[in-house]
């Protein structure tokens, strides 16, 4: 079951991004009850907020073997057990493959006939419970403690970050070298610790084998995502994906830049073989001309999308994820934000303070592939058309270039293998 488990985990929330091999990363870090390294690998976290109410969906990956999994997050309230949620994977993977980066393609009819309605597709992107605190003088107060389903949660607090660590490590955990100064700055801050163990016993009556995401709902003004425990474990820049329902706009960042990724630009036919590997490198581009930024990638009313590269979401499924406004039948009125945040710890000192716009503009990271036609041609509108084609695809390989970094050369020699070369 540990082997299956681990495997799952990774199958299925590394499919996030879709898009490429992108480490991500957590906002808060895994402890395990090994010495095996236990290193975090993906994340999404989805943030259903209206007024102080913040409902968080959790949906995490690590690489290791550990026995057991442990998650430790800063949470401005004591979590209650009425508070927190079990929620089916899909739910998530649903809101990140309807919202992810796409690549949208054209057929050019034939220039000797009349115009015909354009066909647009898109390919398929495609706790064991917490044993009792040792018998020793310590800050350490548990506050709560209950499972939920196949996961064992406790909630704590201290006014000593040396006696939470130690709390952690006397009961069996591999805390993070370097962990304590954060811990520190976040109980000064008034958080709770919230702990949750999966325990793989519990795991046996979860059918489906996956490690589900985990729900927790709180009352409060603060609206911020905590991130820097997330480099605590880190081996190298981490990603999160943040998916964001409100009622009214889209969400954005206090205290970062929040940039849109480029969109729009037409790219060569070779791409639709490597749109992850294309992605990554927008991305990565993105990220080092403007370090201390987070992307936003998709925003746009539920209620429509232009296009779509999954089906619809359900009423059921956004109040499942948070949105509890949305009535169970009828019109969504939801709003969708995807931001995707690279850091580390010298680019983003702070958390992520989040606020709710009014802005309701619709955006998403989109590019086109035209496809030419390929007959011969039969008209003097037909030769114009070929002889436009070289500039068209010198101009697609610009774009390319200026999007990835990629070298011209290697851009040429691709497009020439898919029938795109010129002069």
């Amino acid at each position: 079951m540990k082997h299956k488990l681990t495997r799952a985990v990774s199958l299925t929330l590394a499919a996030s991004m879709a898009l490429g091999q992108t480490a991500q990363a957590f906002c808060g870090f895994y402890v395990a009850t090994t010495d095996s390294p236990l290193i975090n690998k993906a994340s999404r976290v989805v943030l259903a907020h209206d007024g102080n109410t913040t409902q968080v969906t959790m949906a995490s990956d690590v690489a290791g073997d550990p026995k057991q999994f442990g998650l430790v997050v800063p949470v401005p309230t004591v979590i209650k057990k009425g508070q927190v949620k079990i929620v089916e994977a899909k739910v998530v993977q649903h809101l990140a493959d309807y919202t992810k980066p796409r690549l949208v393609q054209y057929h050019d009819e034939d220039p000797c006939e009349p115009p015909r309605p354009m066909v647009m597709a898109m390919p398929a992107p495609s706790m064991a419970p917490m044993a009792a605190s040792p018998q020793r003088r310590s800050t350490v107060v548990v506050e709560e403690r209950y499972s939920v389903e196949e996961y064992d949660i406790t909630v704590i607090t201290a006014t000593k970050a040396a006696d939470l660590v130690a709390y952690l490590n006397q009961n069996g955990y591999k805390v993070p070298a370097g962990a304590e100064a954060t811990v520190a700055s976040y109980l000064r801050q008034g958080m709770h610790f919230f702990l949750a163990k999966v325990n793989m016993e519990k795991m046996k009556d979860n059918t489906s084998g996956f490690l589900r995401p985990i729900q927790v709902t709180y009352q409060s003004p603060k609206f911020m995502l905590p991130i820097r425990l997330g480099t605590v474990n880190a081996d190298g820049p981490q990603d999160m994906i943040v998916l964001g329902l409100t009622k009214n706009g889209r969400l954005e960042v206090a205290n970062y830049a929040t940039r849109k990724v480029p969109t729009g630009q037409q790219v060569p036919l070779f791409v639709e073989k490597d749109f992850g590997g294309f992605y990554d490198a927008l991305f990565a581009r993105q990220v080092a001309d403007n370090s201390a930024s987070v992307f936003l990638e998709y925003a746009w009313n539920l209620g429509s999308c232009d296009p779509c590269s999954a089906p619809p979401m359900a009423n059921g499924e956004l109040r499942t994820l948070g949105a509890s406004w949305v009535e169970p039948q009828g019109m969504q009125n939801a709003f969708v934000t995807r931001m995707h945040v690279r850091y580390d710890r010298d680019h983003f000192p702070e958390d992520l303070a989040l606020h709710e716009t009014a802005d309701k503009e619709s955006f998403q990271a989109r590019y086109v592939m035209r496809h030419p036609f390929k007959g011969e041609p039969m008209c003097t509108a037909g030769y114009r058309y070929n002889a436009s084609l070289p500039d068209r695809f010198a101009k697609e390989a610009s774009n390319l270039r200026e999007l990835t970094g990629w070298a011209m050369d290697g851009i040429r020699a691709r497009m020439a293998a898919t029938g795109q070369a010129w002069r």
